[in-house]
């Protein structure tokens, strides 16, 4: 037995390198199973699946890999592939990332959750309220994982001050970045030492008392898990806000070029009303299950709670109070950010006429309007300009500095997100050229007669519950492709399957490994696995639900979903050779 265990240890200390060297193997059979092309397709994209699931190697690093496979196997030129890697998509999201840097550059995602704070108050289901709203909508403008970081030191100092605990925080509240990596690994790297230690035989607590112990452990958890589940929902509701929103536009725009349905402006108005329901939804589950929903708990030691409440009262406005005025810096990055959001809004909104009709149709883009705005950062001074500094010449002559430097930028953007959506439209690339795209469709023959309702939530319910175990971002790249031809077969809009598989790869809300916002919160140490699982798993039902009602209702008119398009009436006619006539009688969706 111990022979074994040991060997079970090795084995499990080389997993990574054993899936790297096993899994092509094992796969080895689907290369011979198929066509020649689409086979040798088929072989690359379920090992980078494979990859992508158990990270044997780095997600960015698998990413990679059709530079490398599709050119030596046949598949796509070099020329091909390497073009995907940095595709109009890929610049719209670098757009919003440089944003975010000018954000946390200066602070003003700090200055705009405590002024939210302020507002809403202290009472714990307000609270959890207010951080919610706070971390929603910083998550629709930076990444999850940095709202994330960000909102949860502060939402561990509101709590510590509000039921008197002293001791420091797991991380400073007073972190001007957002790098989640320094808080967490702050956490992991505690030495048991650190922790206090418990009495062995503790003396017996009262039940009044026992209630209020208990009562105040419900409170933390509840926020602490309302931020990374605010994070994700939040992030939905614009394209730029998470990476499986702009793999959908580059994967609509890869498959179904002459398609134009999907922008910033016509994915705000969709995704907007969702992440507020959802919102609204998440919080009077969060604030039943740990909240005190109807302030029971809260109401037995009134004294105590009212001087709980000053101390984190005061808390907040001392740190807003000490983030001073508002700086000319900061002005000039909110205007921005300001303008950025509203150029996008409005430059092909679908129920007006856009900015972009000023100019050459087909000519601008979401991108071309992200980097317009994100280039000014770079040149635009972060003091305000003087003409008396040009007529004193005993005044300093040093430079003054941009918004944001490069050297800034290079630091907090993720590259290796945009590996990743490159990766993605690689594959969705290669399963074009290769013919794959039509070897899929016509297996899915089949299902031709399935209801498109019952198709829409399957898929919904797949998705949400398969991203519990795999990356969002690898999730979507596997589903997406699929959806496109389920509903050729299906004869629906491709949206209709599309949108709910993109949002729900968003909705991973039972296990900490699920996301990085859920990894965060648990390593605080104040959850449990149980407490996630029994939160999250109403709420991935919940979210179900919540999707096929959006799809179904507001989604049809903003996306035209009650009939089948012409650019998917011409990728039909290419894939299956039936002229759009002979399919017209099945446009209409029966819903």
């Amino acid at each position: 037995m111990a022979v074994l265990a040991v060997l079970a240890k090795k084995v499990w200390c080389s997993r990574r390198l054993l899936v790297l060297l096993l899994v092509p193997l094992l796969l080895l059979p689907v290369v011979f199973a198929l066509p020649p092309q689409e086979g040798r397709c088929l072989f690359v994209i379920l090992l980078m699946a494979v990859y992508w699931c158990t990270e044997a190697l780095p997600l960015a690093v698998t990413a990679l890999l059709p530079i490398i496979l599709f050119p030596f196997l046949g598949i796509l030129k070099s020329k091909d592939v390497c073009p995907q890697y940095f595709v109009d998509t890929n610049f719209l999201f670098l757009s919003g990332l440089i944003m975010a840097s000018a954000i946390e550059e200066w602070n003003l995602h700090r200055r705009i959750a405590l002024k939210i704070l302020t507002f809403v108050g202290v009472r714990p289901i307000w609270l959890i309220f207010g951080m919610m709203v706070s971390t929603a909508f910083l998550s629709m403008w930076l990444s999850n994982t940095a709202s994330t970081a960000m909102m949860l030191p502060i939402a561990s100092a509101i709590l510590k001050n509000l039921f008197g605990e002293e001791e420091e925080s797991t991380v400073a509240v007073g972190t001007k970045g957002m790098n989640p990596v320094p808080m967490e690994m702050q956490f992991l790297a505690r030495r048991e030492e650190d922790f206090p230690e418990e009495p062995e035989d503790p003396a017996p607590l009262p039940d009044s008392s026992k209630k209020a112990e208990e009562y105040r452990k419900n409170i933390w958890k509840g926020l602490l898990i309302s931020v990374p589940y605010a994070a994700s929902i939040g992030g939905t509701a614009t394209l730029t806000g998470t990476a499986p929103n702009l793999i959908l536009l580059g994967g609509i725009k890869s498959a179904f070029p002459q398609s134009d349905v999907v922008n910033f402006g016509s994915w705000f108005i969709f995704a907007l009303p969702l992440m507020v329901l959802f919102l609204l939804i998440a919080w009077l589950w969060i604030s039943f299950l740990y909240g005190g929903m109807f302030t029971r708990g809260w109401k037995k030691d009134m004294a105590a709670n009212a001087t709980g409440e000053d101390r984190a009262r005061t808390m907040i406005r001392e740190e807003y109070e000490n983030l001073g005025h508002m700086m000319f810096a900061e002005r000039a990055v909110f205007i921005l950010f300001c303008l950025f959001a509203i150029l996008l809004f409005f430059r092909d909104p679908k129920f007006i006429p856009g900015w972009s009709n000023l100019f050459k149709p087909g000519y601008t883009s979401d991108a071309v309007t992200g980097v317009s705005i994100v280039t000014i950062l770079f040149f635009f001074p972060s003091k305000r300009p003087s003409l008396k500094w040009w007529c004193d010449f005993k005044a300093s002559n040093t430079e003054i500095k941009p918004l944001l430097t490069w050297k800034r930028a290079e630091e907090t953007i993720p590259w290796s997100i945009i590996l990743l959506l490159g990766g993605g439209f690689s594959m969705a690339k290669a399963c074009e050229q290769s013919g794959l795209s039509l070897w899929i469709s016509d297996q899915l023959h089949p299902l031709e007669n399935v209801s498109p309702t019952l198709a829409v939530f399957t898929i919904t319910f797949v998705v949400i519950f398969f991203t519990e175990f795999a990356s969002n971002t690898a999730t979507i790249i596997i589903f997406l492709p699929v959806m496109a031809e389920l509903a050729i077969r299906l004869h629906v809009h491709p949206l209709y399957l599309m949108i709910p598989a993109t949002v729900g790869c968003s909705y991973a809300f039972m296990l900490p490994v699920s996301t990085p916002p859920n990894s965060i919160a648990f390593a605080s140490g104040h959850l449990l696995v149980k407490d996630m699982v029994r939160t999250g798993l109403l709420m991935n039902l919940m979210g179900i639900m919540i999707l096929n009602m959006a799809i179904n209702t507001w989604a049809q008119p903003i996306f035209q979903l009650g009939s089948f398009p012409d650019w998917a009436q011409h990728h039909l006619t290419n894939v299956t050779g039936k002229a759009p006539s002979l399919v017209a009688n099945d446009s209409s969706l029966a819903l």
